[in-house]
């Protein structure tokens, strides 16, 4: 998972293994809540050379 910083920067947030019910339920979801952070969930993209999924993630104001 990566957060897409204001200026552009990709950080890497955390890496984990999925299970499959997780990976189908990225079709449903639109928020994603790591390290007791709330993300909006803005694109993933398959990297093959790496057999990893990536997630681009902004994170949510709590205000």
């Amino acid at each position: 998972m990566f957060e897409k910083r204001p200026d552009g920067e990709l950080v890497q947030i955390e890496e984990r293994a999925w299970t499959m019910n997780m990976v189908a339920a990225l079709e449903h979801v639109n928020y994603i809540v790591a390290g007791g952070r709330e993300y909006e969930t803005i694109e993933g993209r398959l990297n093959v050379d790496t057999g990893k999924l990536e997630l681009l993630l902004v994170p949510m104001r709590n205000d």
